[in-house]
């Protein structure tokens, strides 16, 4: 029991940390409304917090981390008769990262491998040439949805919480409707700045080919985690089935 209470308390650290970067990323997102320029200072800020070394152990940790004993959760599961927000949770937080993946290698691996340095006219510019703006827009509200419902599942026994619940969903739907709608407005700005769109970053383009292999590697790797931690579990259900029923019949 010690040992569940720990494993819990680090599921829920880890992913505070995880919902703390995809707030700053959202709210980022929503400074586009006012200007291009507000949000690339904001991004300026976000990746001296995340690209440090304190910063990048505290996310790809709790990133791993989280992932981690979401995989044992999926292997450890007994039933899969859920409810509906339970449902709701865990198809967020599993697609997440098959468009976080795709997000990531264009920004932190190019920059990391190939000194690629990111801000928004060159992330816009990179999006609407590969035609992938609506998976940007798309990236990080399941990560939000699974991150807020599961801190509700949580702590929806406390009184304050409860009371708290209309500003809460206000807060859910509010938040990632803006980051939209600062990306769109984003996106209106480098594309009416000039008659012809600017080229995507010539070490993008270099390294293209690179990029897409690390981000084909990564989203194999991811499923065949996933897949593999189901078909496990579900055959250690089969055979532990099995042994009690071959037990009962003994008897």
């Amino acid at each position: 029991m010690e040992m569940q209470s720990i494993l819990r308390h680090l599921q829920i650290g880890s992913g505070v940390v995880l919902l703390t970067y995809l707030f700053l990323h959202l709210v980022n997102h929503a400074l586009g409304l006012w200007s291009l320029d507000l949000a690339g200072h904001g991004l300026t800020l976000a990746i001296k917090l995340w690209h440090s070394t304190p910063g990048t152990i505290l996310l790809y940790g709790s990133a791993a981390l989280h992932f981690s004993l979401a995989l044992r959760t999926i292997y450890g599961r007994r039933r899969w008769v859920l409810p509906a927000t339970e449902w709701i949770r865990i198809w967020a937080g599993l697609s997440l990262p098959l468009l976080l993946i795709r997000h990531a290698v264009a920004t932190r691996l190019a920059a990391s491998l190939y000194g690629f340095e990111p801000n928004y006219e060159k992330i816009v510019i990179s999006l609407i040439s590969s035609g992938t703006q609506g998976l940007q827009l798309a990236l990080l509200a399941p990560g939000w949805v699974h991150g807020c419902l599961g801190l509700w599942i949580r702590f929806r026994h406390y009184d304050p919480v409860r009371r708290a619940k209309p500003a809460l969903i206000a807060v859910l739907i509010g938040l990632p409707l803006l980051s939209a709608a600062g990306f769109l407005h984003m996106t209106r700005a480098v594309e009416t700045a000039s008659a012809v769109l600017p080229a995507p970053d010539p070490k993008l383009l270099a390294h293209r080919v690179a990029l897409d292999t690390w981000r084909r590697d990564l989203l194999t790797i991811y499923l065949s985690l996933v897949i593999g931690a189901l078909v496990a579990g579900q055959l250690r259900n089969r055979v532990e089935r099995r042994s009690l029923h071959k037990a009962s019949l003994d008897t």
